[in-house]
C-alpha cells in the first residue's frame, strides 16, 4: 500500500476508486522575485501551541503583479488550434507554457493538453468553466470527457464551455513516468507495516527505487510540476480562452490548485467552487495524520453500517469488534497472502489498499463487504480489483501515470513528513491512535518523499486571496480523504470564502445526490450568488 499523500478524484469517475495519498502538498516558492509569489507574515488561528513541525503556517501567499511580464506576453497572446480529438462533441488543442516561469522564452517550453465542449445553449454563454478532479495526477481531460461535460447539470453545460487542461506532468501533458508495469506491481506489494529491520530496509529500498526511476525517466520536468506552476498555467489558459475571470470547479486536490490560483490572481477570480477542500496552511506531517483520522472516521461509518446487515463479514457485535476483526484479517495476510486466481497474491499491502479505495464512496460498501468475505474465504480477487482501480492498473498490467504524477507533485509541493524510519517510529503511535486499522500503514506511507531526488520548492502557506470575488468551499463532514476540518480551515483563510457543509459520508459533495448542495452550487455558477456562509445540507 504505497499511498504516500494525495487527494483524489471524486467517485463520479470511478465509483470504487479514491486514493488516499490525499495530501497534495501545498505551495509557495523558495525565492521571491517580481514574477513569483512572495510571502508575508500574518496571524494564524490554527497554529499549534508553541509552533513546531505540525504548526499551521503564518506565511501568506501574496498575489502576483496584475500586469503580465513582457517575457510572458507571447504565452498569453498565443492562439489555440482546435481540432477533433476522437470523442464526439469535444475539441482538443495544445497550450504552450514555459517549463520554468523564472526563465520564460529563453528556456524550454511545455505543451499542455486542453479539451473543451462548447456551451450547448439555450441561454447567454457565461464563459469557460475549467474542471479538475483532483489527485494530484488525475486527468482533468479524462474527467471532462467521461463525466463533467456530459454529467454536470444541463443548465450549467448550456451556458458554459466545459474545459479541462491536464496539469503539467499529468496524463496527456508531458507525463511523469517512473516504473514499468512489472516494477509497479512489485512496488505496490511491498510490506507497508515493517516488523523488523529487514522489512524496513526493503520498504526504504522500494521508495528509493521508485524515486530513482522517476529521475531517470522524467528528469527534465521533475523539478517543474508544482501546484504553483500549474496554477500559473491556468491563468495563461484563461487569457487564451478569452475569459477576463477564471470560472472553476475543483475537487479534492483540485481545491488546492484552485485556491492557489486565487492566491496568486485574486483579481481574476470569477466563480470558484472548491469541493472537498485541502488546508494549504498545514505541513505534511499534520496533513498525513489528519487524513489518517479521516479514514478512521470513514471506516467507523462503514463498520456501523456493516454490523447492522446480515451479510457483514466483520460480525454483528459492534464497530469496535468489526475493527478488530478487519485488523486481524489484514495481519493474517501479511504472513499468509490470499490467492487471487492470478500471479499476484493478496498480501496486506494490496488488501489494505482495496479496503481504503472503497472508503471514498459509500456506494462501494456493498462491493467491499462481498470482497472482504470472499478474501476471508480464500479468494482475494475482489479486494485486488479494488486496489487495481485505486492504482489505475488495467487488465494488461499497465498503469496510468496517476501514481507517478502524484508523488512528483506532492514531494515538490511540501517538505517531507519524515526524514527516515526513525522519524516514523516516533510518530506511528499517534497515527494508530486516530485509525487503529490504517494508522501504521499510513504513517510508513508518508516516508516516500524522504528519498525524492528533487528538493521541495514549496512550503505551507495561508491563502487569503484578498479582493477576490466570493469563493464557495464545500466540505463533507465524514470525508475520508479531505477531512472536514480542512474545508473549514480553507474557508476561514479565504477573505471571500463561504463554507457550504454536507453532513454525510464519502469524498466530495457536488453531484453526489444532495439536492441542497447541488442547488446551492448551481445557483452560484449560473447566477453568481454564493450560498450563505455556514449553510448546512444533508
Amino acid at each position: 500500500m504505497h499511498t504516500s499523500r494525495r487527494s483524489r478524484r471524486s467517485r463520479r469517475q470511478l465509483s470504487t476508486s479514491g486514493t488516499l495519498l490525499a495530501l497534495a502538498g501545498l505551495l509557495a516558492t523558495a525565492g521571491c522575485s517580481a514574477s513569483e509569489p512572495q510571502q508575508t507574515a500574518s496571524a494564524s488561528s490554527t497554529d499549534a501551541p508553541g509552533g513546531g513541525p505540525e504548526a499551521a503556517a503564518t506565511r501568506v501567499l501574496e498575489p502576483l503583479p496584475e500586469k503580465v511580464p513582457a517575457a510572458l506576453e507571447p504565452y498569453y497572446e498565443q492562439k489555440l488550434s482546435w481540432r477533433g480529438c476522437g470523442v464526439a462533441g469535444f475539441e482538443c488543442a495544445s497550450l504552450k507554457v514555459p517549463l520554468d516561469y523564472e526563465k520564460p522564452g529563453g528556456g524550454e517550453d511545455l505543451k499542455l493538453a486542453v479539451s473543451r465542449k462548447k456551451a450547448t445553449g439555450p441561454g447567454k454563454r457565461i464563459g469557460s468553466l475549467l474542471v479538475n478532479p483532483g489527485g494530484p495526477g488525475g486527468s482533468a481531460i479524462g474527467y471532462l470527457q467521461s463525466y463533467a461535460a456530459i454529467g454536470y447539470p444541463e443548465p450549467v453545460r448550456a451556458r458554459y464551455d466545459m474545459v479541462a487542461v491536464d496539469p503539467r506532468g499529468v496524463a496527456r501533458s508531458e507525463p511523469v513516468t517512473c516504473l514499468s508495469g512489472k516494477a509497479m506491481d512489485a512496488y505496490t506489494q511491498v510490506d507497508i507495516t515493517p516488523d523488523d529491520g529487514a522489512e524496513t530496509d526493503a520498504l526504504v529500498a522500494s521508495y528509493k527505487k521508485f524515486a530513482e526511476g522517476c529521475e531517470q525517466r522524467s528528469r527534465e520536468v521533475l523539478g517543474h510540476v508544482s501546484t504553483v506552476e500549474s496554477a500559473r498555467d491556468m491563468d495563461v489558459l484563461r487569457q487564451v480562452l478569452g475569459d477576463d475571470k477564471l470560472n472553476y470547479v475543483g475537487a479534492s486536490y483540485g481545491t488546492f490548485l484552485g485556491a492557489t490560483y486565487a492566491g496568486l490572481h485574486p483579481q481574476r477570480v470569477g466563480r470558484l467552487v472548491l469541493d472537498g477542500a485541502m488546508d494549504p496552511s498545514l505541513p505534511s506531517l499534520r496533513m498525513n495524520r489528519d487524513q489518517t483520522a479521516g479514514f478512521g472516521t470513514a471506516f467507523k461509518s462503514f463498520a456501523k453500517d456493516c454490523v447492522a446487515r446480515e451479510d457483514c463479514p466483520l460480525g454483528r457485535d459492534g464497530v469496535a469488534d468489526a475493527r478488530k476483526r478487519l485488523r486481524a484479517f489484514l495481519d493474517r495476510t501479511d504472513s499468509d497472502p490470499v490467492p487471487t486466481g492470478e500471479s499476484r497474491e493478496l498480501g496486506e499491502a494490496l488488501a489494505t489498499t482495496g479496503v481504503i479505495a472503497a472508503m471514498y464512496d459509500e456506494g462501494a460498501w456493498p462491493q467491499l463487504r462481498t470482497a472482504i468475505q470472499s478474501a476471508m474465504d480464500g479468494e482475494g480477487h475482489g479486494l485486488l480489483e479494488l486496489a487495481d482501480r485505486y492504482y489505475e492498473r488495467d487488465e494488461d498490467g499497465k498503469y496510468q501515470n496517476l501514481m507517478f504524477a502524484n508523488a512528483a507533485v506532492n514531494c515538490l509541493d511540501l517538505p517531507p513528513s519524515f526524514k527516515g524510519p526513525g522519524d516514523v517510529r516516533k510518530h506511528v503511535d499517534s497515527f494508530r491512535e486516530v485509525s487503529p486499522v490504517f494508522g501504521e500503514g499510513l504513517a510508513w506511507a508518508a516516508l516516500n518523499c524522504a528519498y525524492w531526488p528533487v528538493e521541495a520548492t514549496g512550503e505551507p502557506n495561508r491563502i487569503e486571496a484578498k479582493g477576490a470575488a466570493p469563493i464557495v468551499v464545500v466540505g463533507t463532514t465524514r470525508d475520508p480523504a479531505t477531512p472536514y476540518v480542512w474545508s473549514r480551515g480553507l474557508a476561514e483563510q479565504l477573505d471571500s470564502g463561504t463554507l457550504l457543509t454536507y453532513e454525510g459520508d464519502g469524498h466530495t459533495a457536488y453531484g453526489r445526490g444532495s439536492d441542497c448542495v447541488d442547488t446551492a452550487v448551481n445557483t452560484y455558477l449560473l447566477e453568481g450568488e454564493a450560498p450563505k456562509d455556514g449553510t448546512r445540507c444533508t
